[in-house]
């Protein structure tokens, strides 16, 4: 079973995804926010990390680029619900930005479950390609 992190401060968000996951034979692991991520990621071994890039108590991109350097062989999906009061004007692309950083892949809140189960597969094979004994085949 592949070991997924999920790093997220909205409750219904985490509840969702580790529900979902669970049943596609993952074994998730929730944390509430970015520094309960990181304690999380320190006890244990992770084989994908799912973290929202706006949470409290970790400014935006800073959980991303510390993700990434504590474990930058696991791939990294960012995900964001930020959206903007005024839509007409420019807007910085934050999961653009979340790539730069280190993120494999970028969800857009709110996603699919299908269009998650997708992301997550490519991550996992791409890196199984890249470190084939370190992920295991679901």
């Amino acid at each position: 079973m592949a070991r997924v992190l999920v790093v997220d401060d909205d409750p219904m968000v985490c509840m969702a995804i580790e529900v979902y996951l669970e049943r596609h034979n993952f074994r998730v692991t929730i944390a509430d926010g970015g520094e309960a991520g990181l304690r999380a990621l320190e006890g244990g071994a992770f084989d994908l990390m799912i973290i929202d890039i706006f949470m409290p108590h970790m400014r935006g991109f800073e959980s991303i680029r510390i993700f990434h350097e504590r474990a930058p062989t696991v791939p990294l999906i960012a995900m964001s619900g930020y959206a903007f009061a005024n839509l007409n004007s420019p807007a910085p692309d934050f999961l653009r930005m979340a790539l730069e950083l280190g993120a494999s892949r970028c969800l857009r809140k709110p996603f699919t479950p299908v269009a998650l189960l997708t992301v997550i597969n490519e991550c996992l094979s791409e890196a199984r390609a890249r470190f084939p004994s370190a992920i295991p085949m679901r």
